[in-house]
């Protein structure tokens, strides 16, 4: 996907700042690993961690606010726990956040995100 990798260049060249948890991180591998190699996963997740862009939280706190995949929750703590401007998804799981007013967490596509680079 060409906005992926734009994204991942915007990454790269420090343009914003990533937060992840031990829990993202571990996602990642998983999925990556699944869809393209565990080689590539632990090149991938080698190259966040040791970026200066990256933010390293460590929730204290459950909100359980999506609950049609609850396995989505460990992003929305991180968001909240690391005061993040946003979540970049596609995932329809997140528009509930739209309707919860407190802890006030916005979602934005990949294509907002991107606007948002260029800016």
């Amino acid at each position: 996907n060409a906005h992926a990798i734009t994204v991942w260049q915007a990454f790269l060249d420090d343009e914003y700042t990533m937060c992840v948890t031990n829990e993202i991180i571990e996602e990642y591998v998983e999925v990556i690993g699944r869809n393209v190699s565990q080689r590539a996963a632990e090149a991938v997740v080698y190259i966040i961690m040791s970026r200066k862009n990256v933010l390293h939280i460590d929730p204290h706190f459950r909100f359980r606010l999506i609950t049609t995949d609850p396995d989505d929750n460990k992003f929305v703590d991180c968001s909240i726990a690391a005061n993040a401007k946003y979540i970049v998804s596609q995932d329809h799981h997140f528009d509930i956040l739209r309707d919860i007013p407190f802890p006030k967490v916005d979602v934005v596509s990949i294509e907002q995100f991107l606007t948002e680079l260029t800016r």
